[in-house]
């Protein structure tokens, strides 16, 4: 049934690009289509947004973040993720950390001819703040506009990592704005203009020709969302340039494509409850008595193999993981490791887990076994699963593995381990995977607490200056005493990073793309507005 669909996805498709412009290849091949100035790009269905083009509710932010195009951004990240400048031309942070005050452009219009103000820059951020459930606004009190070029936001609790939130929200007109219709009908002031949204089936977008900023090469970008199967038959139909796809079809060939892998911080880890087995006051089962001794978390971590995961569960299409924030500019080198089964067996010997004769190791009548939870619906994550289990079973550990929804995983994370994925463009990343929730006492997403960690995070948070906040967030991963790393707690075992593939048609010269965030979607537009077509 589901290839049945995806041939009826593929006749659709062939109606919706003949209404759109687009052109049929002869003969179903893949030639480059007559155009130098256009690009059809097939995403995944997951990709469309659900309430539309409003930064309010989640476009350009949210698990996916990605640039919004349709609206500016007062910051940027650049290549190397640092901090650069779209609608803002500085900024300062008080001394006490509360205040940020952003001086913007004057020369800026949205769509409707209308000019973008500091006023339009405070009603956004007030407004994303009291409407948005995807992003954390609770570190802001409110934006002031100072004059027309001068915003000031006032802070609930000083937050260096601003600047990464102030590149992720678009900025919508005070005047022109409306909840209930702004999603379907943006005015923004980016690099492109939404043009046509046929829910469920694509959208098009055509460049903004008063766009502040160089002018985009690629004039018209059509989106459509497809099932992956559904995006490789189009492929192979020659019916879009672009296609995202998987390691699932990394070893096919697509006469007249080549396959595109881009680097990600999209990464796989599980989490291992660091703390003994018991109840929490909700009468939740926390805790593993297994995962709760540091040296089985050491020993699992260097009795990993993950290229062998890398090789055979993502064909080859990733990097190993050592962190949940790898190649980032706060990233802790200290994070990586070496694969060695001999060491990791010696740590578990030394820790008292002694290997039983049907192989499976016991210490004090417990039985070093445990259960792998992942997605159900996720077969990769289900595959790196069993590719743990067994290595955990050559360290003489019992693991059985069990898919479940999301309904029930992060209860169950709380004291079996979990296959997650994360992996974003701020420090909050960290903060959100090992700082103590003041409400339980314990990490988040896993039971988990470091005083010491928290402090480095809290200071990082606290300092006025971006770069020394990288230094603080490296020392909550390890100080040289104490962090989240081999040698510190290690309460998270990080696996691979996931390569983001696509099928991309000859002579389309995609831009140099950023490292991807989690998520397998937008994040490939970012600069679609650079991309260009080779000269026949």
């Amino acid at each position: 049934m589901s290839r049945l669909r995806s041939l009826l996805a593929c006749l659709l498709l062939a109606c919706l690009l003949a209404g759109c412009g687009g052109q049929q290849p002869a003969g179903g091949q893949a030639a480059q289509p007559n155009r130098t100035d256009s690009v059809v790009i097939a995403m995944d269905v997951n990709s469309e947004p659900a309430a539309g083009f409003d930064p309010a509710y989640g476009w350009g932010a949210g698990e996916h973040v990605h640039e919004p195009l349709i609206q500016s951004t007062l910051t940027v990240t650049n290549p190397d993720l640092t901090i650069g400048y779209d609608l803002a031309t500085g900024y300062t942070v008080s001394d006490d950390g509360l205040t940020w005050t952003v001086t913007i452009r004057d020369d800026v219009t949205f769509t409707d001819g209308q000019p973008l103000t500091a006023q339009d820059v405070a009603f956004t951020y007030n407004t994303v703040k009291a409407a948005s459930s995807v992003n954390d606004f609770t570190m802001l009190d409110r934006a002031e506009a100072l004059d027309d070029t001068t915003v000031a936001f006032h802070m609930n609790r000083p937050f260096s990592i601003w600047p990464y939130t102030m590149a992720v929200v678009g900025i919508v007109p005070e005047h022109a704005y409306d909840s209930e219709t702004y999603g379907r009908n943006p005015i923004g002031s980016g690099r492109y203009i939404l043009k046509q949204w046929d829910q469920g089936q694509q959208v098009i977008l055509e460049a903004n020709p008063d766009y502040y900023g160089e002018a985009p090469k690629m004039q018209q970008v059509t989106i459509l969302f497809m099932e992956e199967d559904a995006a490789f038959l189009a492929a192979q139909a020659g019916q879009v340039d672009v296609a995202y796809t998987s390691a699932t079809y990394s070893g096919e060939d697509i006469d007249g494509y080549r396959l595109a892998a881009y680097q990600s911080v999209d990464n796989r880890g599980v989490n291992l409850p660091a703390v003994p087995a018991g109840t929490d006051a909700q009468g939740r089962a926390i805790g593993n008595d297994l995962t709760a001794d540091v040296q089985v978390r050491r020993a699992i971590n260097i009795g990993i193999d993950r290229q062998e995961m890398i090789d055979n569960v993502l064909n080859g299409h990733g990097t190993p993981a050592y962190s949940i924030c790898d190649q980032m500019p706060w990233y802790n080198k200290a994070a990586e490791v070496s694969y060695d089964p001999e060491a990791a067996a010696a740590l578990l010997d030394e820790a008292g887990w002694a290997m039983g004769p049907d192989g499976i190791r016991e210490k004090d009548g417990v039985r070093a076994e445990l259960t792998l939870l992942y997605a159900s619906d996720d077969s990769v994550r289900q595959a790196l699963a069993a590719d743990l289990a067994n290595q955990l079973g050559a360290l003489g550990i019992d693991a059985m593995i069990e898919g479940v929804g999301w309904d029930t995983a992060y209860d169950r994370a709380l004291s079996d381990p979990l296959i997650w994925g994360w992996g974003a463009h701020t420090p909050m990343e960290l903060y959100n995977i090992y700082h103590t929730d003041g409400d339980t006492g314990s990490a988040l997403y896993s039971p988990y607490a470091n005083p010491t960690v928290d402090a480095y995070m809290d200071a990082a948070l606290a300092s006025t200056d971006l770069e020394t906040s990288y230094d603080l967030w490296r020392k909550a991963q390890w100080d040289g005493q104490t962090g989240v790393t081999q040698e510190g707690d290690i309460p998270w075992i990080w696996l691979v990073n996931v390569d983001h593939l696509y099928w991309v048609r000859d002579g389309l010269q995609i831009a140099e793309q950023k490292i991807h965030p989690h998520g397998h979607g937008w994040s490939i537009v970012n600069n679609v507005d650079q991309w260009s077509w080779a000269q026949a």
